[in-house]
């Protein structure tokens, strides 16, 4: 399918607060085939995110240091993780300490998400997951990892106020630039 048609096909399904605020954009290289060009997606004429671009005014994390050392994230430790830990440590740990071996687990298996998430950003990745999102169900691309699909459902106008509601502890977990999205939708109503 062709970048217009993609774009136009991915802008029909825009939420009407959206319509007009949120772009989708290309550039390409007729005459230099080694350079892949850029896609952007972008709010109110200013370039939010930028595919392979570390520049945005999104935060982008480079190591998983970065990510377990922002005090911005927010990760929610359930009884059952803390109940795993416990088991792990054969009891051997106070409670308190339990709570930070919990959280420093899950903040590791969140970085790796978040930094394979982060390198797969591509124009040529966007145009197969904006292909992706046209042919599966909304279920499917909420509950994907993948950070553009998140992107791309967000604004889809398909998704009502009370889903959107509904998916705010989901959003802690998300990277900053679906949690951008998911505030612009949550604007909107």
């Amino acid at each position: 399918m062709s970048w217009s048609k993609l774009k136009q096909q991915l802008e029909s399904f825009l939420c009407p607060a959206l319509n007009g605020r949120v772009e989708y954009r290309a550039t390409g290289y007729r005459y230099l085939p080694d350079k892949a060009g850029l896609c952007y997606i972008s709010v109110d004429k200013k370039d939010v995110l930028r595919m392979s671009d570390k520049t945005s005014s999104i935060r982008w994390y480079g190591t998983e240091m970065e990510v377990k050392n922002d005090s911005d994230i927010q990760i929610p430790i359930s009884d059952e993780e803390m109940e795993a830990v416990r088991k792990d440590t054969k009891g051997a740990v106070p409670e308190d300490r339990l709570k930070v071996i919990a959280r420093n687990r899950k903040i590791s298996e969140y970085a790796k998400e978040l930094l394979t998430a982060q390198a797969s950003l591509s124009k040529s990745n966007f145009i197969v997951v904006a292909n992706k999102f046209l042919s599966t169900s909304i279920e499917e691309s909420i509950e994907s990892n993948d950070i553009l699909l998140n992107i791309l459902v967000l604004v889809d106008r398909r998704m009502g106020k009370k889903r959107i509601l509904n998916m705010s502890e989901k959003m802690k977990l998300k990277h900053p630039i679906v949690q951008y999205f998911y505030e612009l939708r949550r604007s909107t109503f």
